[in-house]
C-alpha cells in the first residue's frame, strides 16, 4: 500500500487508471466479522458513479465503493514465475488454438471465429487476440450472426490473470449481458520432469498411435464421437494418442492425447478407468507422451484443468505444473423479442 511520509495510507489511483493493474485496501463491510481491512489486487475495469470494479486473476469481479477505499496504487504486472517455462499469454493462446482446431473458421479482424458442429466450446468460440476491426457492439453482432447461421450459440473465449489478458473485454461482455459459463486454468511446466516421472505397473505397455482408434475412443469421456469430433481430436502440428490396455476386452485402462508444437507439448484427454485410479496410470501415460515430445524437440508443456478438479490439480502440481492464467467462455444473452422478453422465456 502507498504510505505517505507521515505514515498515512494514501489512495493514489483514479478513474484515469482504468485498464491498469492495481492494489487497493478498503474498509470491511459494516457489521461483518473478521479483518477490518480487505486487500484486492487485479485489473481496474471500471470506475463509475463512485463504484470500482476490479477483476482478479481468477476472473472474479470485485465491487468496491469509492468511499470505502483507504489506500490504492498502480502496481506492475505480476512477476514472472521462478519455475517452469516463461511464456506470454498471446504465445500460449496461439499454441493452444493450434492444438484443437475447428473444422471451419473465419477472421473478423484479429478475432478468429471457430466452429465444429458444437463439439466443445474451445472449437466453437471466438478467440479474440487483437482488434476485430469494428466497434465492439458491431463486432459482437457479427459474431452472433455468424454462429446463428450455423445453428450454434455464440461464445467468446477470454482470459484473465496474466500480462496481456482480457479483463477489460470480460467486463465489457458482462455489461452487455454475456454470461460466463465455464472457467478453467491453463497450467505450464517443464517437460523433462513429466517424462522422468515413474508410473505404476504396466508403464511399458503404453502404446502410442497417430490416430484415435476404437479402443482409445472406448475410454474417451465423450461418447458417440462424430466425424467432426475425430477431425478436431486429430488436429494439430504433431498429434499422438496414448493407450494403456486394460484387462480382457474392456476399454483401455488409461488414455491420453499430446500435441507437439515447436517447444511446446500439450496434454489432454488423460483419462483412467475409475476402478484403477491412484495406481500411477495417468502418470505413465503422460510420461510416455512426454518422452515422444522430447524426442521431437519440445521442452515445455501445458495443459488445461478445471478449477474444481482437485485430483487432477494435485497430480499436475506434483509434476511441477503451475497456473499461468484463467480462461473463460462467455455465452451471448438470449435474443430479446419485441415484447421485451427473451426467446427462451417466451417458449
Amino acid at each position: 500500500m502507498e504510505i505517505s511520509a507521515a505514515g498515512r495510507l494514501k489512495v493514489r489511483i483514479s478513474a484515469a487508471d482504468v485498464g491498469k493493474r492495481v492494489s487497493v485496501r478498503r474498509l470491511g463491510e459494516p457489521g461483518a466479522a473478521g479483518e477490518k481491512f480487505t486487500d484486492t489486487v487485479g485489473v481496474l475495469t471500471s470506475w463509475d458513479d463512485g463504484v470500482l470494479l476490479i477483476t482478479r486473476k481468477s476472473g472474479e469481479t470485485v465491487r468496491i465503493t469509492e468511499s470505502s477505499l483507504v489506500a490504492g496504487k498502480v502496481v506492475p504486472p505480476a512477476p514472472a514465475r521462478r519455475r517452469g517455462p516463461a511464456a506470454t499469454y498471446a504465445e500460449l493462446a496461439r499454441v493452444a488454438a493450434r492444438a484443437w482446431r475447428p473444422v471451419e473458421s473465419e477472421w473478423l479482424g484479429d478475432w478468429e471465429l471457430r466452429a465444429a458442429s458444437g463439439f466443445t466450446r474451445r472449437a466453437n468460440s471466438v478467440l479474440p487476440l487483437g482488434d476485430p476491426g469494428l466497434p465492439l457492439d458491431e463486432a459482437l453482432a457479427a459474431v452472433r450472426r455468424w454462429y446463428g447461421e450455423r445453428g450454434l450459440p455464440a461464445y467468446v473465449q477470454t482470459a484473465t490473470g496474466a500480462e496481456g489478458t482480457q479483463e477489460m473485454l470480460c467486463a465489457e461482455l458482462e455489461r452487455r449481458g454475456w454470461v460466463r459459463e465455464v472457467t478453467a486454468e491453463l497450467w505450464t511446466g517443464a517437460l523433462a520432469p513429466v517424462a522422468d516421472r515413474a508410473g505404476g505397473s504396466g508403464e511399458d505397455a503404453v502404446v502410442l498411435s497417430r490416430t484415435a482408434d476404437e479402443a482409445w475412443l472406448a475410454r474417451y469421456q465423450r461418447k458417440g464421437v462424430s466425424e467432426v469430433a475425430l477431425k478436431v481430436l486429430g488436429s494439430g502440428p504433431s498429434v499422438w494418442f496414448a493407450t494403456m490396455p486394460g484387462e480382457g476386452a474392456d476399454a483401455p485402462a488409461a488414455i491420453g492425447r499430446c500435441v507437439v508444437d515447436g517447444r511446446w507439448a500439450s496434454f489432454a484427454a488423460v483419462e483412467v478407468d475409475p476402478a484403477r485410479r491412484r495406481q500411477g496410470l495417468a502418470s505413465a501415460v503422460m510420461a510416455a507422451l512426454a518422452r515422444q515430445a522430447l524426442a521431437e524437440g519440445a521442452s515445455a508443456a501445458w495443459l488445461q484443468v478445471e478449477t474444481r478438479n482437485d485430483g487432477a490439480r494435485a497430480l499436475y502440481a506434483g509434476m511441477g505444473f503451475t497456473a499461468h492464467h484463467s480462461h473463460h467462455h462467455y455465452r451471448a444473452p438470449d435474443p430479446v423479442t419485441e415484447s421485451g422478453t427473451s426467446r427462451t422465456a417466451a417458449r
